[in-house]
């Protein structure tokens, strides 16, 4: 699928590597979604619905791709500019989506045709 030139140019290079529907990405889109707290990796499995046995190495990931930081047991986004204009996009994909309904890609890619 593809994605905006202002993310192309202002996403970090390394979290253009994520894919979609991925742990990886529940992950990131959760810690979006509250970039002004920390969790714990149980708190992060319950809320993302990943299992107890991938939640860990995927959070490790994130972190060799500074995308994710840790402190002890908490783990946090990591806080810089392109994260935070990937927080803005999302939020308003969110409002989006709230307000219009979640766009199928089968659909659109149909009409396009």
């Amino acid at each position: 699928m593809p994605i905006s030139a202002k993310k192309f140019e202002e996403a970090p290079e390394k979290a253009l590597r994520i894919k979609e529907d991925t742990n990886a990405e529940k992950i990131l889109n959760f810690l979006l979604m509250n970039p002004e707290k920390a969790f714990t990796r149980e708190e992060i499995m319950n809320e993302t619905g990943i299992k107890a046995g991938s939640i860990g190495v995927t959070l490790s990931r994130l972190a060799e791709k500074n995308l994710v930081r840790h402190k002890g047991n908490y783990w946090t986004i990591v806080q810089d500019d392109r994260i935070a204009t990937l927080a803005s996009e999302l939020q308003g994909t969110k409002t989006a989506n709230e307000d219009l309904g979640r766009e199928s890609e089968k659909e659109w890619l149909e009409e396009k045709e």
